[in-house]
């Protein structure tokens, strides 16, 4: 008896994508994720955030105490981050960070502004409350008495040092975060496996997180558990004049800007431009596994 041969799954063999390859998929996803329920939309981005609040706990964590130097200690702060998007892109959530790649899919003409809009509304909605709630719990279970109170001091002055950056510095270190953060999805979407996907993941994250960028997500993080620890934790010297609503609505709105501009623009309309571009004008690109496809 013959049997006919089964067509390869997708996401069948060893090598990654081609970034070709890969800007076919972000867009592909991008429609996806514009197209989607409210509802589902938005309780996925409230995992999102709790998962991004998870990461950056964590981090706070690892950078406690430290003794193996400034630029060491960050970068290992850094790393633990990356539980927060790793969480997001293997477990499933929506992130407004990494859905300023859906910009692709609308200069594509695939996605319409509006739906464009509206998908960042909701999720940058959804991971506020996610973040928020995530900083309610640590801090009412007591997780910042941790090392006799130095975990809760090293949150005071990390929510007190953002909240007090003026909105033009928050901005440019939002750019730099979410060009980073983009570049992350970008490779981990290149990836065939799980293990592909985190290694892919971490690099860009650690060097983030290492380098002190402001990434919002993680901000409604931050500064809100700062704000819960104002009356908690005192740090010496520490000025925490800045930290209160306005210094947190400051840094988001900065910060927000600043991502959209370095995943959306530096990220998703530049690999629109070089691989995408052509198609759309009826040129197909060539897919060549090289570093230039």
């Amino acid at each position: 008896m013959s049997t006919q041969p089964q067509p390869q799954h997708p996401m069948a063999g060893m090598d990654a994508f081609a970034p070709a390859e890969i800007a076919r998929l972000v867009q592909t996803r991008g429609v996806a994720k514009a197209n989607a329920g409210i509802v589902p939309m938005f309780v996925l981005a409230v995992l999102a955030g709790a998962f991004i609040a998870l990461g950056a706990m964590l981090s706070t964590v690892v950078g406690t105490g430290s003794e193996l130097g400034y630029g060491l200690t960050k970068w290992l702060a850094g790393m633990a981050f990356s539980l927060g998007l790793i969480l997001v892109v293997i477990a499933g959530a929506e992130l407004f960070t990494g859905n300023n790649l859906i910009v692709m899919a609308t200069l594509g003409g695939q996605v319409s502004v509006a739906r464009l809009l509206r998908n960042w509304l909701v999720v940058w909605v959804g991971n506020l409350v996610g973040s928020v709630s995530v900083a309610w719990m640590v801090w009412a279970a007591k997780w910042w008495s941790a090392a006799d109170g130095a975990v809760g001091a090293t949150a005071l002055t990390t929510a007190a040092s953002k909240a007090a950056l003026p909105f033009g510095t928050a901005f440019v270190r939002g750019v730099l975060a979410n060009a980073l953060v983009c570049l992350a999805v970008w490779l981990a979407t290149g990836g065939r496996s799980v293990v592909d996907k985190v290694v892919a993941i971490v690099p860009p994250i650690a060097a983030f997180v290492a380098a002190g960028f402001e990434h919002s997500v993680a901000n409604m993080y931050f500064i809100p558990l700062g704000l819960f620890l104002k009356g908690d934790v005192a740090v010496e010297g520490l000025d925490v004049t800045k930290l209160d609503g306005g210094g947190l609505a400051n840094n988001l709105a900065a910060a927000t800007l600043g991502n959209i501009v370095g995943g959306a623009v530096l990220v998703g309309v530049v690999y629109w431009f070089v691989y995408l571009r052509p198609q759309t004008l009826g040129r197909p690109t060539s897919s060549r596994r090289t570093g230039h496809d």
